[in-house]
C-alpha cells in the first residue's frame, strides 16, 4: 500500500491519507469577550495575551492562581472560570501575585503596585497625547 505514489507507482493499491476530525464540545465558544477584547478560542495561555499589557508569564501566574489547566482552550472555559480569571487580573495583590511581577510599580499618585490592563492603558496613552498638545500650545518642549 503506497500513501503518496510517485510518477511510476502502481495506483491500484493507492489509498487517500486519513483525515482527522476535530471533536468540539457543545459549549465551545470561538470568540470570548473579556475586558473589552475579543479572545480566540485557542489555548488559554496564548489567547489571553490578546489583552493589552498581558503577557505569557502573567497569564501563567493568573491561570495557576485560578486553578485552571494550562492546556485547556479558551473556548472551553465556563463563565465562572472566566470571572475568576478577570478578578485575579484586576486585583493581583489580593491573590498574592508578587509586586515585582506587576507592570505599574509604586504609582506616582498613591504609591501602590498595580497591573494596568487594556482600558487603563489606552486612557493613559490618550492623557499623554493630550498633555503633549497642551504643552505645544503654550510653547513648552514636548519631549
Amino acid at each position: 500500500m503506497v500513501l503518496y505514489p510517485g510518477p511510476r507507482a502502481d495506483y491500484r493499491n493507492y489509498q487517500e491519507p486519513a483525515t482527522l476530525s476535530l471533536v468540539v464540545p457543545k459549549k465551545f465558544q470561538l470568540i470570548l469577550h473579556v475586558l473589552n477584547t475579543n479572545i480566540d478560542g485557542r489555548k488559554i495561555t496564548f489567547a489571553i495575551t490578546a489583552i493589552k499589557s498581558v503577557g505569557r508569564r502573567y497569564t501563567h501566574v493568573v491561570l495557576r492562581k485560578a486553578d485552571i489547566d494550562l492546556s485547556k482552550r479558551a473556548g472551553e472555559l465556563t463563565e465562572d472560570e472566566v470571572e475568576r480569571v478577570v478578578t485575579i487580573m484586576q486585583n493581583p495583590c489580593q491573590y498574592k501575585i508578587p509586586d515585582w511581577f506587576l507592570n505599574r510599580q509604586k504609582d506616582i499618585k498613591d504609591g501602590k503596585y498595580n497591573q494596568v490592563l487594556a482600558n487603563s492603558l489606552d486612557k493613559l496613552h490618550e492623557d499623554l497625547e493630550w498633555l503633549k498638545i497642551c504643552a505645544h500650545k503654550i510653547h513648552l518642549p514636548s519631549d
